[in-house]
């Protein structure tokens, strides 16, 4: 459904879930005549969803935190890279590729064309997103148990977002992507065991991109629903959450990477790559929690920061 559905307006009928203050996953039953759509949410721009050429004027697309998209094997595997080129050969012709030791097809985990994981490794390598050879796990979850429980462990491959992989770590690992014009493979973290997702925030790890919130809007840009304004602006920043939640901190944890904690950024799903100067920068904060430890320096108040890292902000050292 997604951003078709909110574009053109879809009643959506049937059995949903939501999540009580507990963190436990509740379910109710849609209103029969259909309920509308409130807010999408995705990892690519609305233009690479298949029918949509651009956003209508009362649509508006707000932007949260970057997630990756990641090519794993069982832990069992020898293998620890891919290039683009591999993974074109793999993904896209399968036995015929002969891109060793991924040539059986058995053994290639895809998903369907609608999946933002199969769409963003088909903008890496080429291969239309409706075209992947393998066998279709239908989620992020069943990629991961199907790559973990091959019986060929050396020929298997699949693709995941990033927070699945990193929570996998156990029975998945990610191999090290070498994009196009690239002299060697970079995985997302600074190594195979890290959570700084250090090559992802310099931008040497190509995949990734932010997750994108999708809502109605007025003449004014302007959320027009008052709930959903509240909501995504938790994400996006323009709303303070409550003091008792950390969105932030969620979203590090979560495997993401907020945009102030980026040095680079980009546009359009895949495209060129430019520096970030976030507002009020976070990255020794994004480090603190993600990795559990920074080299920044702690501090209570700005006396205690020094000239190149001036203010004090989530009690460590930031740039202005």
């Amino acid at each position: 459904m997604g951003i078709n559905g909110l574009i053109a307006n879809t009643l959506i009928t049937g059995t949903a879930s939501y999540w009580d203050v507990d963190g436990k996953e509740q379910s109710c039953t849609l209103p029969v005549a259909g309920q509308a759509i409130d807010f999408v949410s995705m990892g690519n721009t609305a233009p690479s969803c298949p029918g949509v050429a651009a956003l209508p004027a009362d649509v508006g697309d707000f932007v949260g935190p970057v997630n990756t998209y990641n090519l794993i094997v069982p832990t069992a595997s020898s293998q620890v890279s891919i290039s683009s080129e591999g993974a074109y050969f793999a993904f896209g012709f399968g036995q015929l590729g002969q891109a060793q030791p991924w040539t059986d097809d058995t053994q290639i985990f895809r998903r369907d064309a609608n999946s933002a994981a199969q769409l963003f490794i088909s903008l890496a390598t080429g291969i239309p997103p409706e075209k992947f050879k393998g066998v279709d796990t239908k989620s992020n979850g069943g990629t991961v148990t199907a790559v973990a429980t091959s019986i060929k462990p050396e020929a298997a491959i699949g693709l995941v977002s990033g927070e699945v992989a990193d929570a996998s770590r156990a029975t998945v690992r990610t191999l090290a992507y070498q994009h196009k014009g690239q002299r060697c493979g970079f995985t997302p973290d600074s190594s195979a065991t890290a959570f700084d997702k250090k090559n992802v925030r310099n931008g040497q790890y190509h995949i990734w991109a932010p997750i994108h919130f999708f809502a109605k809007i007025d003449a004014q840009k302007k959320i027009t629903n008052t709930e959903v304004a509240k909501l995504l602006g938790y994400f996006t920043g323009e709303v303070e959450a409550p003091s008792n939640v950390d969105i932030l901190a969620l979203e590090i944890k979560s495997g993401n990477v907020p945009r102030c904690a980026m040095n680079v950024w980009r546009e359009t799903d895949l495209g060129d790559l430019t520096k970030n100067v976030p507002d009020k920068p976070c990255g020794c904060f994004f480090e603190s929690v993600a990795t559990g430890a920074t080299t920044c320096t702690a501090c209570a108040n700005d006396a205690a920061c020094p000239s190149r890292a001036p203010v004090c902000r989530r009690n460590f050292c930031e740039a202005r």
